[in-house]
């Protein structure tokens, strides 16, 4: 599979970090964040490569030559003026036959790339957007999809959004299918061109992306692997950082993560009982400093809750859904996020009115079954044996136990848990230095 990676920008937000090279050529821990891109494709197997370039485009050419020193081949598309973010693609359409990669040059990451690519094949989408959490939505655009992934909407930071919405964020890596330049109103012809005394150029996001919301043709690949754009200063430097202490590599699927598992009521909000009205939904104190460590020291913030709510027909999944929105929302006005939820919707006791009689079932999701975080162990290659369940009951600690999980407590009792959340905290603070 080919990869196209955008190296053409100009990075004039970062200039203060370096103003003589091309923002792909600013080092991280003292190699080219480009260099870096390319080691973490050619570890995968994708050494066919095409890079596109402007800005200082002689640098990246010079440097990086044909690949060849660097275990890949490299072909090299130069913008001689700016076409915009996509109108490299329609120029290279005849060398784009079969499904590509399309990476920003101005990123770190380190992913499971063919994690991403089976899911992609998986799906039979024409585009698969590699998207995940982060701890600023509310001035990202956010991505929102049905639950088998498929894009419904994409919500600008500048445009109106709903009042609760999903942490889905566009990270900015893509896997595409050619055809679907060819479905597109553009003349490839025209883009570089002067039309009515302006440069015809062409738009990823508006022109490609965007119009394929709704249509069952793009899909989300959600993961808590790592992507940052290192864009500003500040941004840099956080990535220099992660660089050196090894969270960047760590982060990849292809290594065993850790998770702590949080129940959702009594832990996270406040309790109410079967909660079927949103606007009883209320994070109980502390909860978002809490993940917010949690997000920062290399585990995974995880929940974990029963919902029988669905199955005594009390409240839809569109519902709960909407429920499970206002949290993500509240978390992140508060610079904390959650790297996935699982419910379990079933109930075991059946003869109640209005009840969902399919989902009135003993299953082995329900906690004190580990099901939930069996599948979250699976679905992100997690070693559970370092991983925590916390809780406010006993299902919680027993849970946890049946999964192989150590486990915390919050409140009195005891139900064989390891430790009470207070002495975790405690020990989480001690270790990140808080």
């Amino acid at each position: 599979m080919k990869a196209v990676i955008m190296a053409g920008g100009k990075g004039t937000r970062i200039s203060s970090v370096a103003s003589d090279i091309p923002k792909p050529m600013i080092k991280i821990e003292n190699k080219p964040v480009l260099e870096r891109e390319i080691g973490c494709l050619k570890a995968q197997g994708f050494t066919d490569l095409i890079i596109t370039v402007s800005h200082m485009a002689e640098q990246i050419m010079s440097y990086f030559g044909d690949g060849s020193d660097f275990g890949v081949h490299i072909e090299y598309f130069i913008e001689e003026q700016p076409l915009g973010n996509a109108g490299a693609l329609f120029k290279l359409r005849d060398k784009l036959v079969d499904d590509f990669l399309l990476l920003n040059a101005d990123s770190i990451f380190d992913i499971d790339f063919s994690r991403f690519v089976d899911y992609h094949r998986t799906k039979g989408g024409l585009v698969t957007l590699f998207t995940h959490p982060n701890s600023h939505p509310y001035d990202s655009g956010v991505v929102i999809a049905d639950g088998a992934g498929s894009v419904k909407e994409w919500l600008t930071k500048e445009g109106v959004r709903p009042q609760w919405y999903t942490n889905r964020v566009n990270a900015g890596l893509h896997v595409i299918n050619p055809v679907v330049l060819d479905m597109l109103d553009i003349d490839a012809d025209t883009i570089g061109t002067v039309v009515d005394g302006k440069i015809v150029k062409a738009d990823l996001d508006r022109q490609i992306l965007k119009p394929l919301c709704g249509t069952g043709k793009m899909f989300c690949y959600d993961s808590p692997e790592y992507v940052k754009d290192m864009g500003t200063p500040d941004r840099y430097e956080a990535v220099c950082a992660d660089y050196r202490e090894g969270r960047v590599q760590a982060k990849n699927l292809k290594n065993k993560q850790k998770a702590i598992f949080l129940d959702r009521d009594g832990t996270i909000n406040r309790y109410v009982g079967f909660l079927r009205d949103i606007g009883e939904f209320e994070l109980l104190p502390g909860v978002s400093d809490a993940v917010k460590k949690i997000n920062v020291s290399g585990y995974l913030a995880v929940i974990i809750t029963n919902q029988p709510v669905i199955a005594r027909g009390e409240v839809t999944v569109e519902q709960l859904t909407e429920v499970h929105n206002k949290m993500e929302t509240l978390l992140g006005a508060d610079g904390a996020y959650l790297d996935a939820i699982y419910y379990c919707p079933h109930h075991p006791h059946k003869g109640y009115e209005g009840e969902v009689v399919e989902l009135k079932i003993e299953c082995d999701c329900r906690k004190p079954k580990p099901g939930m975080l069996l599948r979250a162990a699976e679905d992100f290659n997690i070693d559970l044996s370092q991983s925590w369940m916390i809780g406010d009951g006993e299902n919680d600690v027993t849970a946890g136990r049946a999964a192989g999980c150590k486990t915390a407590l919050i409140g009195k009792g005891d139900f064989g848990q390891n430790v009470t959340v207070e002495s975790l905290l405690e020990f989480t603070e001690e270790k990140m230095g808080v």
